[in-house]
This record gives C-alpha cells, structure tokens and sequence, in this order.
C-alpha cells in the first residue's frame, strides 16, 4: 500500500510539474520538461499495475520500474555530466535530489517487494 501511495504522490508531483511548465515556458527547456511528463505517465502506469494486481500486472510493473531506474541513472548522469543540456531541472535530474532522492529510491524498493510477492506467491 505504500508503493502505491509514493507512486500517486509522484505521479501528481510530475504531471502537475510538467503541465504547468510545459504550457507555460515549453520553450525554455523543452527536454526537461518533455522527460518530467514522460516521467508522469511511467508513475502512472507502475501505479496503476500495482493496484489492478495479479501477475501480469506484476510482471509489467517490474519492467516499468527497470525502466524508471534506467532513466533515472541516465538522466541523472546526463544532468550532471552535461547540465547545459538542461537549462531547467527535471525530476529525474541529479538522480531526483530535487525529490528527496526518491526517484531513484522508489523503483529500487518497488522491484524488491515485486519481486518478494512473485516469491512468496510461488
């Protein structure tokens, strides 16, 4: 339940974020702000796979959170290796240090209960 509830909470925070920035200043850091919503959108596809439940909901919210710690470790990465780039941050920027770190956080811990519950459920 707790997954579930960090994931809405970002998956607000990002899409909120984005929309604003995106409809307001789109020109500004048009990078940054597009990978924020993608960012929103991958939230809520892991919160939605967690709450449908079942084991190809599972097996799918596993790839997504692989794929959300990909992108954070590559974004993260790039933010700082070339911050030119990203003339704003976003939330995966800085591996989510403007999100208390937990960007890089949540799908670690998720991929590890996901994981736990195929285990125990087997």
């Amino acid at each position: 339940m707790l997954l579930v509830w960090l994931y809405g909470v970002m998956v607000v925070g990002a899409v909120s974020r984005s929309a604003v920035q995106i409809s307001t200043e789109f020109d500004k850091a048009p990078l940054a702000y597009s990978l924020s919503a993608v960012a929103g959108l991958v939230y809520g596809f892991i919160t939605y796979s967690l709450v449908r439940g079942g084991e190809t909901a599972r097996r799918a919210a596993l790839v997504c959170c692989a794929a959300e710690l990909a992108g954070v470790l590559i974004v993260g990465t790039w933010t700082l290796v070339e911050p030119s780039a990203f003339p704003d941050a976003t939330v995966w920027s800085d591996y989510g240090m403007g999100y208390l770190f937990i960007p890089v956080l949540l799908p670690l811990s998720a991929m590890y209960w996901l994981r736990k519950a195929r285990t125990n459920a087997a």
